[in-house]
């Protein structure tokens, strides 16, 4: 891919700012996740009813509308927040961009993150204009797990360089972590359920499914303790395989991310969902999110970035003598 001539200008990204701009995708995306939980919980999904403005011929919140003030000005601060997460992954794309040698797989990772972002501004508009139906909400809400998974993705790319995956696990073992996701999937979309029947609906007027609570709380239950059992599964068969300490310890984050879950949510559902309860369960499922990706992403394994001696611009030929040999040959795991 030919470089233009104004990145050709620029020094290289080096790894450490391609990693910690990835980082703050990461960090940003859940983020504006947690965010827009509080906007449902404080009711103030229709603070500003207009889209892309907040009122017909006004940007900002206005006082002379028939709107609460705290309502407008919680929505209008979700999407201001919105501008500092385009600002970082639009960062991340030209940090990619002008990495040397530029990576094809790190650079399609970061083109997702500025293509999710317009995506989920052109939801957040329908979800406006549908007047919070739960079907748009819950849509919203997969596509921000969606852009989770895709960061922590970015983030392990950027100690990678191109080339073939290397399997980390014998084909048993990545079919049941492939397995596992679907469920996870699954578990996520059955979540936005109980959301939907539930009275966290963004706006006082919005109609919600009519499924019931207890029903939509059962079926996320029956998932939580089937994702449990596919983990349980996967553990003793990274214990059987000799699978590598990161693995397994990434393993061990993920049994542990889910079973915080799933108390939470016990908890959520004895007390009558309060509200803050609701913002941390997003915020689990965010972590919950980020460690399955991370697991994900360990199963495979590709040639790590050359270490750069200091003083080099990043350029070919700039590596340590070993830096290229550095990793774990296949079919072998560190302890």
């Amino acid at each position: 891919m030919p470089r233009s001539t104004l990145l050709s200008r620029l020094p290289a990204t080096p790894p450490r700012v391609m990693r910690a701009l990835a980082i703050a995708a990461l960090v940003a995306n859940a983020g504006i996740a947690v965010t827009g939980s509080v906007v449902r919980v404080t009711g103030s999904g229709l603070g500003c009813p207009a889209w892309p403005s907040c009122f017909p011929g006004s940007l900002v919140p206005d006082p002379r509308y028939d709107v609460a003030p705290l309502h407008q000005w919680v929505e209008f601060s979700n999407r201001l927040l919105t501008g500092v997460l385009s600002a970082v992954v639009a960062a991340c794309l030209l940090a990619a961009l002008n990495t040397r040698p530029r990576r094809r797989r790190l650079t399609l990772l970061a083109v997702s993150m500025p293509a999710g972002v317009v995506v989920q501004a052109v939801i957040g508009g329908i979800t406006v204009l549908a007047g919070l139906a739960w079907w748009t909400v819950s849509v919203h809400y997969l596509v921000s797990m969606v852009l989770v998974w895709l960061s922590v993705l970015l983030v392990r790319a950027t100690g990678q360089l191109d080339g073939p995956p290397v399997p980390a696990l014998p084909a048993a073992g990545r079919g049941l972590v492939a397995l596992s996701t679907v469920a996870l999937g699954a578990l996520l979309a059955a979540g936005t359920l109980v959301t939907a029947a539930g009275p966290h609906a963004g706006d006082a007027k919005t109609p919600r499914l009519g499924l019931g609570v207890p029903q939509m709380a059962q079926l996320h239950s029956d998932l939580v303790i089937g994702y449990l059992g596919l983990l349980v599964g996967l553990g003793f068969l990274l214990r059987a395989v000799d699978a590598s300490a990161v693995l397994r310890r990434r393993h061990w984050v993920l049994v542990a991310a889910v079973l915080a879950q799933g108390a939470l949510g016990g908890i959520q559902y004895v007390l009558g969902v309060p509200e803050v309860l609701v913002s941390l369960h997003v915020l689990g499922a965010c972590l919950t999110t980020a460690a399955a990706a991370a697991l994900w992403a360990a199963s495979t394994d590709r040639p790590p970035v050359p270490t750069v001696r200091p003083g080099t611009d990043g350029a070919p030929g700039t590596s340590t003598p070993d830096a290229a040999t550095s990793s774990t040959p296949a079919g072998s795991h560190s302890r």
